[in-house]
Formats: structure tokens, C-alpha cells, sequence
């Protein structure tokens, strides 16, 4: 029985993918050729701690995949960043646009932060969007999503939250800038970003007087280098009882393989300094099936004493499509 069922499983992916590759020919998308792929889906941790984050036994993962985005082809969901507003959740993450091969910013609701629903891409430019950072000041909710391809570091406002965000002002530009965090801290703004995309190795700071600038660089960057286990930030940075944690990815020796947690033990105008939280990683890859390859990405969130609610991402390898385009 067990043989069988997994005959018809396989069946049915050989079908859905013979279906797809004729809609890409009647569509004039180009000749169809199968190619294995790694895919990104969302998941939700809790633990004791954010540094303590396992999967719950009543909560079947990933709460959300590319096969839930419902107003664009999908290719893959990473990224979430999570906010409460009204007694509900809300989830801003990038959506793995298939027809442009682009990132956008999409949301997705939920009323207890464990079962959640598709709305909507909420944020589209010509350039490739992601990692959708979300946070509030003076009771307006802002967004700094990374735009490397554009080479900036643009901030945006919540016209109508969740749903409506305009550009607000440029506040780093010149270089790929990956993975913009921002934390504010001793009555000014600290700003997180790698500019080295192809190594992920180095990671730099610089800080303001106020949210727009003039943001200056930090004279100690980059105050991580020569580490793709640790340079680039992996998720919101976390204040706990005025001390500062960071999350980053381990990328060697390669991209995403596992997150994990650093202490901030100085933080001013001319000093950094950070040091491990544990030897273990935050997150890792698990034997689930959608985590399978790795994990890059924790946003935590304190629901109580030592009860503690993460959004996080992971991936497979997986099969898909690519085209030759008609000409």
C-alpha cells in the first residue's frame, strides 16, 4: 500500500508538471526544460527563548509556500517578518516571482501567529525586493525592504497598514546593500547591512540622529570581516531588557545552511564589538522536507515569561522549470 501510494504521488507531480510545461507553450512563455532548483518556504518555531526555537508538535510546517501565493506565479516565500497589531498577526515576506524573476513584498494575516492566510503582494518595483523589514516609530509603521539590485537602501511608510507603503526617502545608495537591519538604540538609529553579496563575508554599520538621516559609516567597518558564518544579518535584531541580539547566516560553504545568535557588547559612535550567544545554531536544516537544504531568516517575538514565537524560513531542492524563450 505504502508502494502504491507513492507511485500515485509521483504520478501526480510527472502530471502537474506536463500541465505546466503545455500552459508555458500555449502561453508563449518559451520551450519548457525540467532543472532542479532550491526552493524557500515559511515556517513558524517557538520556544523558551529565541536562541531556543524548535518546531511545535500541534503545528504542521510550512505555514506558507509558494503554492499559497494567489495573485502571481510563485517560485518560492522567504523572509517573514512579523508584526502584532489589533490582536492579530501580520507577515511581510518576499514572494519569488516567477514570470519576472524578481522579488515583491507580499503579507499574509493570521489571528493566533500559527495558522496564517495569503492576502496579497503589497509592495512591487522594477528591481529585485526582499527581506521586508517592518518596524514601528512614532506610530507609523515603516519598511525598509533590501533592494541591492537597486543599489539603496530606501525606506517606506504605511500609507493604510498593511496593504498601501510609498517611498519615503533613500537612506544608503552606491553599493549592493544586503539585508538592511535597523535597531534604534541610546537615543539614535543603527543600521546593519553587507555589501559584499558574492562572499557574504562582512558586515557594516552606520548610524543616525533621526530615521531619514544623514546616516554616517561606523569607523570600525566593517565590524565583521573575513566571515560568511556570521557577517550577514539573519532577521530582526532583538532588544531584551536593554542589551542587543543580532541573528546572522552562516553562508559557507554555501548560501543559508543555518542561523545564528550574536550578543552586542558595545554599541557607540566609535566602538562595536559582538560575541557568540552558545555554540549552537538558532536554526538549521531538519529532516521536515521544505527545510531539508538549510534555514537563513529568524524574527522573534516575546509572547510571555520564556514563551517565545519565531517566523523562520528553510528550503529543498526541488524540481521545476526554466524556458528558451521563443524568438
Amino acid at each position: 500500500m505504502e508502494a502504491m501510494t507513492r507511485r500515485r504521488g509521483a504520478g501526480a507531480v510527472l502530471a502537474a508538471l506536463l500541465l505546466a510545461a503545455a500552459a508555458a507553450l500555449l502561453t508563449g512563455r518559451g520551450l519548457p526544460y525540467p532543472t532542479r532548483e532550491t526552493q524557500w518556504a515559511i515556517g513558524i518555531y517557538t520556544g523558551p527563548s529565541p536562541f531556543q526555537l524548535l518546531p511545535p508538535a500541534a503545528l504542521r510546517n510550512p505555514v506558507l509556500s509558494a503554492a499559497q501565493v494567489t495573485d502571481v506565479p510563485a517560485r518560492s516565500v522567504a523572509d517573514p517578518f512579523i508584526v502584532q497589531q489589533d490582536g492579530g498577526w501580520f507577515m511581510f515576506f518576499e514572494v519569488l516571482n516567477a514570470a519576472t524573476g524578481a522579488g515583491d513584498i507580499a503579507v499574509a494575516s493570521s489571528a493566533d501567529g500559527r495558522d496564517w492566510r495569503y492576502e496579497r503582494v503589497v509592495l512591487d518595483e522594477p528591481f529585485h525586493l526582499s527581506y521586508p523589514y517592518v518596524f514601528a516609530w512614532d506610530d507609523t509603521y515603516y519598511l525598509i525592504p533590501e533592494s541591492a539590485q537597486a543599489q539603496a537602501v530606501r525606506l517606506y511608510r504605511a500609507d493604510e497598514f498593511p496593504t498601501r507603503w510609498s517611498f519615503v526617502a533613500t537612506l544608503l545608495a552606491g553599493e549592493a546593500f544586503s539585508d538592511p537591519s535597523i535597531v534604534r538604540h541610546d537615543g539614535r538609529w543603527w543600521l546593519f547591512v553587507s555589501t559584499q553579496p558574492a562572499t557574504n563575508a562582512t558586515l557594516n554599520l552606520y548610524y543616525a540622529d533621526q530615521l531619514q538621516g544623514p546616516w554616517q559609516p561606523h569607523p570600525m567597518n566593517p565590524i565583521v570581516r573575513d566571515d560568511p558564518h556570521g557577517a550577514r544579518c539573519a532577521g530582526r535584531i532583538l532588544s531584551i531588557d536593554d542589551r542587543l541580539y543580532r541573528f546572522a547566516q552562516d553562508d559557507a560553504p554555501r548560501y543559508g545552511l543555518r542561523v545564528f545568535g550574536f550578543e552586542i557588547t558595545a554599541l557607540t559612535p566609535t566602538e562595536y564589538a559582538e560575541r557568540p550567544v552558545g555554540e549552537r545554531p538558532v536554526v538549521r536544516a531538519g529532516d521536515g522536507g521544505w527545510n531539508t537544504r538549510g534555514m537563513h531568516h529568524v524574527d522573534a517575538h516575546a509572547l510571555g515569561p520564556q514563551a517565545w514565537l519565531a517566523a523562520v524560513d528553510g528550503s529543498r531542492n526541488t524540481w521545476g522549470w526554466r524556458f528558451w524563450a521563443r524568438r
